[in-house]
């Protein structure tokens, strides 16, 4: 990009050159311009030997470092920033180099930022997006206890709510509370991020196949044609009945690779946007009360939520124009 004195643009330096090969002299062309009488003829021979793309800027960064850091030095500032999650300031004195080489080391090679990596295994994340709606469609459990009537100890002293929770003699004795859990399940399209969720009892194989039924039928719904879903590894998404339901509309079924949660990310993040705008939203006196709540967070997600991801705009504007041109 030209800087912002420049005197020349790309379309200026075509106009030099329709000058110049009208028969005018270069200097005489130079002068009305503003620019000296060796950039003129620089951009012009430039024109002569590439042609339109020889009036693009080029970087200007040379074509060779000789004093650039040594690949063997770079790649031990790679292992400790991503072994030890290290920084500048402490990587500087293992090796012996300014924090600032350090720093500009790993912006090199993407590792500037740890939010940037997956934190357990310190691994670049590599983000991606499917180009339209459908194409993939990331599918997930989310497990949660269960709230007992009247509320747990967020509505209520937690002696009492221990108590609610107890709900035989023998449970009382041994004080352990048997409330059981909720199952979320949840689908959510990679494009759009348009989500569908359910609140299940269980998460077995005719329980997930049953709502992978009704989510398709939510899709569909919205002009979605499904082509792929992905899932983790739970043993419910692992039985041939779930893959050969998938099978039967014309859909793909791909899983994970083993303890890489982050591939099936879109559905993670969704989950933790479920727990901080639904579930511990606000204090819920039952289970029932937070089960009803779902379906208002849907509407509000789907239709009225900014996504950073989409430019600010609800998933539901990304479904109408798949193109991602937001009206």
């Amino acid at each position: 990009m030209s800087h912002r004195n420049a005197r020349l643009t790309v379309h200026g330096r075509r106009i030099l050159v329709e000058r110049v090969l009208a028969g005018r002299p270069v200097a005489h062309v130079a002068a009305e311009m503003g620019i000296s009488r060796p950039t003129a003829h620089k951009w012009v021979r430039r024109w002569r030997a590439e042609g339109d793309a020889g009036l693009r800027d080029r970087s200007s960064r040379p074509r060779t470092t000789p004093h650039r850091t040594p690949a063997s030095v770079e790649a031990h500032v790679c292992h400790l920033r991503t072994g030890r999650k290290l920084g500048p300031a402490r990587i500087g004195p293992i090796l012996g180099l300014p924090a600032s080489t350090v720093h500009r080391i790993l912006i090199r090679h993407g590792l500037n930022r740890l939010a940037w990596l997956d934190r357990p295994t310190g691994e670049p994340i590599r983000r991606y997006e499917r180009s339209r709606p459908g194409e993939l469609v990331h599918v997930d459990i989310k497990k949660l206890g269960n709230i007992p009537d009247g509320g747990g100890h967020k509505v209520m002293d937690r002696r009492t709510a221990m108590d609610n929770k107890l709900t035989t003699t023998d449970q009382r004795k041994s004080c352990k509370p048997v409330i059981g859990y909720s199952y979320i399940h949840s689908a959510v399209d990679d494009h759009s991020r348009l989500a569908y969720s359910e609140v299940l009892s269980d998460e077995r194989r005719h329980t997930a196949v049953a709502f992978w039924q009704r989510a398709n039928a939510f899709f569909a719904a919205h002009g979605i044609t499904v082509e792929r879903v992905l899932t983790d590894n739970g043993s419910c998404y692992k039985a041939k009945l779930f893959t050969q339901t998938l099978t039967a509309d014309g859909i793909a079924h791909k899983k994970i690779r083993p303890y890489r949660p982050q591939t099936n990310g879109k559905v993670e993040r969704f989950n933790r946007t479920l727990l901080d705008e639904w579930a511990y939203q606000r204090p819920y006196r039952s289970n029932d009360e937070r089960t009803a709540a779902l379906a208002d967070f849907l509407h509000t997600y789907n239709h009225h939520r900014c996504h950073t991801a989409l430019g600010g705009h609800p998933p539901i504007s990304r479904v109408k124009n798949p193109a991602g041109q937001y009206t």
